[in-house]
């Protein structure tokens, strides 16, 4: 079996000072478009990173960013590649919690805590990542800028819990049908109109609603030949939202 190693955060394998600058330099404009820096200018973000202690780092497919059973104490932002963050079931099976692309942000909501991680964050192909001490994001220096940024890590921390309600409030559902029908009404509602594209494969849809996949695609079958909606791969077309409502009652 393939063990999954945690690698320092500092240390002889890090980049000089100068490579980990260009790197920063490079995903500016993605960084600036992430929840945690948000509302920054371009100019402003770059003369904040030194500040705030960031450093890049690379991990290897497979590598854990974040294990579950020891503390984190970094907020990450993904600049390259993808990562996986899951939880081990009593059962021993892997539960996954969420996957991660280029922009996206882990550990603003574990890094504040005294507890040890419960997930584990794992890297699904070579990654790119930006680290900041949390620490650093708790202690402003009185800028603006660092006013900024640690009120948006409030807010990020915040739609985390209410998206991890939304994620509850759909597992405990009975049916399938009952967990596809609340998950593609609020993408709806999100979209503003009956047509749109989830953010996911079918296959990260199934671990997501924590069903077979080849259930799920039975069971999208039968809703639409049901007329309840039209799908093709990503894309979705609601036919009749009250029928699906019923679903959830």
């Amino acid at each position: 079996m393939h063990r999954q190693h945690l690698r320092p955060l500092t240390g002889p394998s890090a980049p000089p000072a100068a490579q980990r600058l260009n790197t920063m330099s490079d995903h500016l404009a993605l960084l600036q478009n992430t929840p945690l820096f948000t509302g920054l200018s371009l100019e402003a973000l770059s003369a904040l990173l030194p500040r705030l202690g960031a450093s890049v780092r690379h991990y290897g497919r497979g590598e854990a960013l974040v294990q579950a059973g020891l503390p984190s104490r970094s907020v990450g932002i993904l600049l390259e590649g993808e990562l996986a963050a899951a939880r081990c079931a009593p059962d021993g099976a892997q539960v996954p919690i969420v996957r991660l692309l280029p922009g996206g942000v882990f550990g603003d909501v574990l890094g504040g805590s005294s507890m040890a991680s419960p997930v584990t964050v794992t890297a699904q192909s070579p990654c790119t990542v930006l680290l900041i001490p949390y620490q650093q994001l708790l202690a402003p220096d009185g800028s603006p800028e660092q006013l900024l940024v640690l009120h948006n890590l409030l807010r990020s921390i915040s739609d985390k819990y209410f998206l991890l309600m939304h994620r509850v409030d759909l597992l405990v559902l009975h049916s399938l049908r009952a967990k596809l029908a609340a998950y593609l009404l609020a993408e709806a509602a999100r979209a503003g109109q009956p047509t749109f594209t989830i953010p996911c494969t079918r296959a990260q849809l199934a671990e997501y609603l924590n069903c077979d996949r080849s259930a799920l695609s039975r069971e999208l079958s039968r809703m639409q030949r049901d007329g309840l909606l039209d799908t093709y791969r990503s894309s979705f077309k609601l036919l009749n939202e009250a029928a699906l409502r019923s679903h959830l009652q």
